[in-house]
C-alpha cells in the first residue's frame, strides 16, 4: 500500500481526503499537515509515496515545500490543488516534477481518476507491489521497508487487517548467517514458529522476522539462541533482539535489534544509544562552537567528555578527545583542510597523552576548549556572511515560536532559498536540523536545571507536541527525555 501525506489549511478538505483514501484498496494516509512547516517535518520524518499539497498555506507556500525537499526526494509524487487556476504557479511547478495539478473544489470523480493515475505510475516503478495485499511479497516487502519507518496507529491497524496479525504487539529480531540465509532459514522459522507467531523474510546471509504477541524478550532471546545453536551446529551466525512495542513503534524495535545485532557480532557490550549520543554531541560541538553562547558550548563539551571518559578506559577516553580537539582546531582554523600553512594553535595529541589522570585532563581541557572558543569566534565572524549572522541571531531569538525558513530569511532580508544555501555551504547542515538540535540542546538544559515536567519542557523550547517531542528528543540524544532527566537525577 502506497502512503500518502494530505497537506492543507482547511479542515473539511483534510477530513474529506481522508474519507475518500479509505475506500481504496492501495492507499493509506500517512499524516495530514495544515502548514508549509509541519509539512516538512512529516515529510522528513517518514517520507510518503505521495503528498496532495495546497499551495496556499500558512508560513512556506506549497511549492516552497516542494522546492525544499524535491531534491532529496526525487522520487516523491506531488499532487497540487488551488482554489484558482493560474498559469504562473503551474509554470512554477513544471519543474519540480509535480505529477497533477487540482483546481478545487476537487469532485471524488476527478480525486480517484488523479489517485488511479498515480498507483499506475507507483506500480510500474515498484512491480512487486502489484501482487495481491495479502500475499507473501506483501509481507516481504512490509517487512523489507515498511516496518522500519514509524507509522501512525491508523496505518498500523490496516496492516494488522491486511496480512491477519493476530496480535498489536510485537518484537523484531534479526539474523545474520554465515551461509546462505534462504537454506536455513525456513527451517530456523519452523521451529520458532512451533512456540511463537512469526512473520519473516531472508535474502542471502540476512533475515527478519517479526514476532507478534505479548512476548518477554529473554525467554525469546534465549530460544532464538538455542534454535540457532542446534540449527547451525559449527556455523557462524548472529542475532540481534529488539524490545516489544505496539505495532505503530515497531520500528524503535528494528534500531534495537540493529544495535543489539552489531553488538553481538563484534563481540563486545558496546553501548548503541551511547555511540549515538556521543556522535550527536560532537556534530553539535562542531556546529555551535563559535556561534552559540559560550556557556552553551562550554557545557556541551562538559557533557561529551564525562560521557567518554565514563565509557572508555583512560588511555581510550584521552585518545577518542584528542580527535574531537583534531575536528575542533580544524573547524576553527583550517589548520588541516583548508589552510595547510596555518599552524594548528597546540599540539593536541601530544599535550593530552602526556595528562596522567582525569584531575589533570580536567584543568587542561577547561584552558584550551576556552582557546578554541576564542579562536572559533574570530573565524566565524569574520567568515560568515552578515545574511547568515542575521539568520542565527533570529533563531536564537525565536527557536520556541513556530519559525519557519521564510521567518528568518525575512530577518536576514534575503530570499528563503538563498538562506538555506548559506546554512548548507558555511554550517553543513539545513535549517531544520539547525533549528531542532538547538531546540534540543535547550531541552537538555531545561530538564537538567528547572523543575518543568516534560510536556512543559516541550512546549517551552517550541514544540506543541510532546510526543513528537519525545521522538526528536531521543533521535538526537540516544536517550528519552524521561529516562535522560532520570540520569541527571
Amino acid at each position: 500500500m502506497y502512503r500518502v501525506l494530505i497537506v492543507d489549511d482547511e479542515e473539511p478538505v483534510l477530513d474529506s481526503y481522508e474519507f475518500m483514501l479509505k475506500s481504496t484498496g492501495s492507499f493509506i494516509l500517512a499524516g495530514k499537515a495544515r502548514t508549509g512547516y509541519d509539512a516538512l517535518k512529516l515529510i522528513y520524518e517518514s517520507p510518503p509515496d505521495l503528498v496532495f499539497m495546497d499551495i496556499n498555506i500558512p508560513g512556506m507556500d506549497g511549492l516552497a515545500v516542494i522546492a525544499e525537499v524535491h531534491k532529496k526526494f526525487a522520487s516523491m509524487i506531488f499532487i497540487l490543488s488551488t482554489a484558482y487556476e493560474r498559469f504562473d504557479l503551474a509554470q512554477r511547478a513544471i519543474p519540480l516534477g509535480v505529477f497533477e495539478y487540482l483546481v478545487k473544489p476537487v469532485s471524488k470523480k476527478t480525486f480517484f481518476a488523479a489517485l488511479e493515475k498515480v498507483r499506475k505510475h507507483l506500480d510500474a516503478r515498484n512491480p512487486e507491489s502489484k501482487q495481491e495485499p495479502d500475499s507473501e511479497a506483501g509481507i516481504q516487502r512490509y517487512l523489507r521497508k515498511t516496518i522500519w519507518k514509524a507509522v501512525s496507529p491508523e496505518e498500523w491497524e490496516q496492516y494488522r487487517e491486511r496480512f491477519a496479525f493476530p496480535s498489536d504487539k510485537g518484537i523484531v529480531c534479526l539474523l545474520e548467517l554465515g551461509g546462505d540465509a534462504e537454506e536455513w532459514g525456513n527451517t530456523i522459522m519452523e521451529k520458532l514458529s512451533l512456540r511463537y507467531h512469526c512473520r519473516y523474510d531472508f535474502s542471502t546471509n540476512q533475515g527478519i522476522c517479526l514476532i507478534l504477541g505479548d512476548i518477554d524478550r529473554e525467554e525469546l532471546e534465549a530460544q532464538v539462541e538455542k534454535v540457532l545453536r542446534e540449527t547451525l551446529s559449527g556455523k557462524e551466525y548472529a542475532s540481534g533482539i529488539g524490545g516489544l512495542y505496539y505495532g505503530s513503534d515497531l520500528y524503535q524495535s528494528c534500531g534495537e535489534a540493529l544495535t543489539d545485532l552489531h553488538r553481538k557480532r563484534n563481540g563486545d557490550g558496546g553501548d548503541g544509544g551511547a555511540q549515538n549520543r556521543e556522535q550527536q554531541r560532537i556534530k553539535m560541538l562542531r556546529r555551535k562552537t563559535g556561534i552559540a553562547p559560550p556557556e552553551e558550548t562550554a557545557k556541551l563539551f562538559g557533557d561529551l567528555w564525562k560521557d567518554v571518559f565514563s565509557s572508555q578506559d583512560f588511555p581510550a577516553a584521552k585518545a577518542k578527545m584528542t580527535a574531537v580537539f583534531m575536528f575542533l582546531m580544524d573547524d576553527c582554523t583550517g589548520c588541516y583542510r583548508d589552510h595547510p600553512e596555518v599552524l594548528p594553535p597546540f599540539n593536541a595529541a601530544e599535550e593530552i597523552m602526556a595528562l596522567p589522570d582525569l584531575a589533570a585532563w580536567e584543568a587542561w581541557a577547561a584552558s584550551a576548549f576556552e582557546h578554541i572558543q576564542r579562536q572559533a569566534n574570530l573565524r566565524r565572524s569574520g567568515s560568515f556572511p552578515l545574511p547568515l549572522v542575521k539568520a542565527i541571531e533570529y533563531i536564537h531569538d525565536h527557536y520556541a515560536e513556530s519559525i519557519q525558513l521564510p521567518n528568518a530569511a525575512g530577518a536576514a532580508q534575503v530570499s528563503a532559498a538563498y538562506l538555506s544555501r548559506l546554512f548548507s555551504e558555511h554550517l553543513k547542515t539545513n535549517f531544520i536540523d539547525y533549528v531542532t538540535e538547538l531546540r534540543i540542546g535547550q531541552a537538555e538544559k531545561l530538564i537538567r536545571e528547572s523543575r518543568m515536567n516534560i510536556k512543559e519542557v516541550a512546549f517551552a523550547v517550541g514544540y506543541q507536541d510532546p510526543n513528537y517531542f519525545s521522538k526528536i528528543f531521543k533521535k538526537i540524544t540516544g536517550v528519552s527525555p524521561r529516562t535522560f532527566g532520570a540520569r541527571v537525577e
